[in-house]
């Protein structure tokens, strides 16, 4: 098989169609805007604080079949941490009360009846959230699914807003449901918690690209594809930076970008083409330390910790910096940054103080607020309906990103899925 196949956006959906694309005969080219690939899953130096950072907080499953394809393909899986259970240390900073839900390995939900296991207050009567989540229609929300009680306060609200970044009131019940579908009805085997122990460039990017390269693929950073010309049914030139690229019949591209970049090389011009057009943030803020903090207990052996009744969803520990994420932020846009920094560090001191050796500081030594503005489309059954396929009208162009139609919310599985099921739909790769 000769000829060429571009991809067009370095992150995690075009690292993943290279990868799988590789080796399969044709020549691959990566094209990335940007000076490094990883898109919203990577790390870098900033000179704010002295240190690496990821621009985000990303927690894995082990469902996340794809995700773990990737790294068992690329050599990224040895990058990884976690409790290797299904452990999960929680907060509730309202009522002050702390507990670990973990998780019955198999099937068969046995915590649920082991008090010391499972949420605290909940009833079982509560478990039919779950059942009416993963058979919720496409139009239907998340708070419409909800029991009252506990078990959607402390466990399934926080997750909610986590896994769609969009509030309950205007979430998608489908998406979660799906979400829930691959991960929390499969058992504790399909929900141990995995991150990146040293930075998610060095789990997820430079593996990849260091595979990449053996395979002999080209990897172009800021290049930017600024238009593309169509005729009769297909794409025949790219526009880069350093001029016009021509296409042969034998060759192909899969577009990787976000939403709004591929609406505007598209939309008006490629028959029956959508994209989400409403978007959410997400608020990322690191604090360093003086020292690396010494953890105690079920905190020491996850290194995160879900926070309820807080602004912020989860707490990681790395060496001296702490991390926290704020999912579905527009809701905060209009406070100050300053200000919710200092609330999120009071959040903080409460939620680890009584889980580390030594007191954190009255205010931290250095912080980075790193508020990602269009982090994912709005995951709300709306903006769902508007997320395309990965074939288009053009016979030699697929899509891929994870705001295109996966099945499930914007996450680093949806996105690495879509990049694979772009190769699959232009037919170089078939499915194992």
């Amino acid at each position: 098989m000769a000829g060429t196949l571009h991809i067009i956006g370095g992150g995690m959906a075009g690292l993943a169609a290279a990868v799988e694309a590789a080796g399969a005969g044709k020549h691959i080219v990566l094209h990335e805007a940007g000076r490094a690939c990883g898109g919203r899953a990577r790390s870098y130096e900033d000179r704010q604080i002295g240190c690496r950072i990821d621009n985000g907080n990303h927690l894995l499953l082990s469902a996340n079949k794809t995700v773990f394809r990737y790294l068992a393909m690329t050599g990224g899986l040895d990058t990884l941490t976690g409790p290797r259970e299904p452990l999960f240390p929680f907060v509730d900073l309202a009522e002050d009360a702390r507990w670990t839900l973990d998780l019955s390995r198999g099937r068969v939900p046995w915590w649920v009846f082991q008090p010391h296991r499972r949420v605290p207050d909940m009833r079982l009567v509560e478990l039919r959230s779950l059942q009416k989540l993963m058979s919720a229609k496409e139009d239907q929300t998340v708070a419409e699914c909800l029991l009252p009680g506990a078990f959607s306060r402390r466990l399934l609200e926080p997750f909610a807003i986590s896994a769609l970044n969009t509030p309950c009131e205007t979430g998608s019940a489908a998406l979660l449901g799906a979400v829930i579908r691959e991960s929390l009805s499969l058992g504790g085997e399909a929900c141990v918690p995995w991150y990146a122990r040293d930075g998610l460039s060095e789990t997820l990017v430079d593996p990849a690209l260091a595979h990449l390269r053996v395979m002999q693929a080209e990897i172009r950073t800021q290049s930017r594809i600024g238009g593309l010309d169509i005729e009769c049914g297909r794409i025949t030139a790219l526009h880069g930076p350093e001029g016009s690229i021509p296409l042969t019949d034998e060759d192909f591209v899969i577009l990787a970008v976000p939403a709004p970049v591929a609406a505007g090389l598209l939309d008006g011009r490629v028959q029956g083409f959508t994209a989400p057009d409403a978007f959410e943030s997400i608020l990322n803020l690191h604090f360093r330390l003086a020292a690396p903090p010494r953890p105690l207990g079920t905190f020491a052996k996850s290194g995160f910790m879900g926070l309820v009744g807080s602004i912020a969803e989860w707490v990681f520990l790395r060496d001296d910096i702490l991390s926290v994420t704020v999912s579905a932020a527009n809701r905060f846009t209009e406070q100050d940054p300053d200000e919710l920094a200092r609330t999120i560090w009071q959040d903080v001191r409460h939620a680890c103080d009584p889980v580390l050796m030594e007191a954190l500081p009255d205010t931290p030594p250095q912080q980075r607020v790193v508020w990602e503005k269009r982090a994912t489309f709005a995951a709300t059954p709306e903006q769902n309906r508007l997320r395309p396929g990965p074939a288009t009208a053009l016979v030699n162009l697929a899509l891929a990103g994870d705001w295109t139609a996966t099945g499930l919310p914007a996450t680093l599985e949806g996105a690495m899925r879509s990049g694979v099921r772009a190769v699959y739909t232009l037919g170089l790769r078939s499915p194992s």
